[in-house]
Formats: structure tokens, sequence, C-alpha cells
């Protein structure tokens, strides 16, 4: 998945896109308001974690605008402000979520793995399609009760694919998905992506299907 981080200490800023890119997500991160506005306004991401006390512009500020838009992304707010009514005006500015800092790094781990599925409209932590399991809190995929070892790049494809299981995800979604701005992903090794997966799925009767022209989606009827 794709996540913005908008952080401006620095420190903490680069431990969490560390932790987060090492749990497979594409990771921008912004240390002003500003930019996370202007990059939230031309980009998609599926969820924001957004700090308050930034500089240029503020956390609230910045969420206000990005509803404002109609911006669906899920938003975390990370923020040292801990008092109640700092925590009802961020929820009712359109936060889905509120963690005061200092927090424990698996609770944060475990916010952030829910906020994903709400935005793919999973209630369970686990998908099962065929003789394939995907365990959400720990990204990993079991095949007849034993790990189904995958490459990073197509670990992170059929996870999408996956939360999607049953619909179409189009060749610009997985490219915003699993990209950073620091990063590229060609069609043509999306399509190599999506044919080794195939080869890969079809012993566990999983059907992995092209949408010609279009993207690719997992046959829910498998």
């Amino acid at each position: 998945m794709r996540l913005l981080l908008v952080e401006d200490n620095e420190q903490l800023a680069e431990a969490l896109q560390s932790l987060l890119t090492g749990a497979g997500h594409a990771v921008d991160r912004v240390a002003d308001g500003a930019s996370a506005e202007a990059l939230a306004a031309a980009e998609r991401f599926d969820l924001v974690i957004l700090d308050l006390n930034l500089p240029q512009m503020d956390g609230l500020s910045v969420l206000r605008q990005l509803r404002a838009r109609g911006n669906q992304a899920a938003v975390l707010v990370l923020t040292a402000r801990g008092a109640p009514e700092d925590r009802v005006r961020g929820l009712d500015l359109g936060a889905d979520d509120y963690m005061v800092k200092p927090f424990d790094i698996g609770e944060f781990e475990a916010r952030v793995r829910s906020l994903l599925r709400r935005q793919a409209g999973l209630r369970a932590a686990v998908v099962t399609v065929g003789g394939v399991t995907l365990d959400l809190a720990a990204r990993r995929f079991t095949a007849g009760g034993a790990a189904l070892d995958l490459p990073a790049r197509e670990l992170a494809l059929l996870e999408l694919l996956f939360m999607r299981a049953g619909k179409v995800v189009t060749k610009d979604t997985i490219v915003q998905s699993l990209t950073s701005l620091d990063d590229s992903l060609s069609e043509n090794a999306i399509e190599q992506y999506a044919s080794r997966l195939r080869r890969r799925l079809a012993p566990h009767d999983v059907h992995l299907r092209t949408a010609r022209g279009i993207g690719y989606y997992i046959d829910r009827s498998s």
C-alpha cells in the first residue's frame, strides 16, 4: 500500500519510514504541512500518517483541506497533542484514528493494518481464496499449511489483489499503490510479476485473471 508520512521530527520520521517500508509499503515522507497538502492533492495514498505540530501549515489545516477536496485516504493522526479537545477536533475534521506520542510501536503497526483493511473494505484479518490464505497481520501467504514464499514486489502485488479479490485492480492503481515518488514500476514489470504469480498460484486453485487493457484481478470464485 502507498502511505504518506508527515512528520517534522527527522529521527522519528526515518524510524517510521524504515518500519513501514520494511513491512512492504511504499512510503513518501514530508516534513511540513504545505508539502503534505500539495502532495496529497497531486498523488493517491491509501493512508496518511499526520503530525499536527508542523511548520508552514498545521496538521489540522492539512486534514481540513484533504477532506474538503473529497480525498478518501485513511488518516492516522500521530501527535503529542493528547488533550480530549484535540482528539475531538481531529476526529471531527475527518481523521480515522488518533494516537498520542509517545506510543507503542506494536500498537502503531496494528492500527496501520486496521486502517488499511478498512480502506480495502475488509473486516477480517484473514483472506482466503482457493487454497491460499493471506494473514494480513503477519503479511504472510500460506498454501496447504505451508508458507508461500514470494519476492517483495510479488508479495506486495498479490496482497493488493487479495485485498480486492473479485475486483479489477487497474495498472495505474498497482503503480500508485506499490511505488513512492523515489521508485518506479513499468507496465512490462507488472506483467512479468503477474505472469510469475499466475504460475505460482495455479497449483493452489487460485486464478489470477487479466482484464485486457485494464489490469488484473483474483477470481473470487476460485
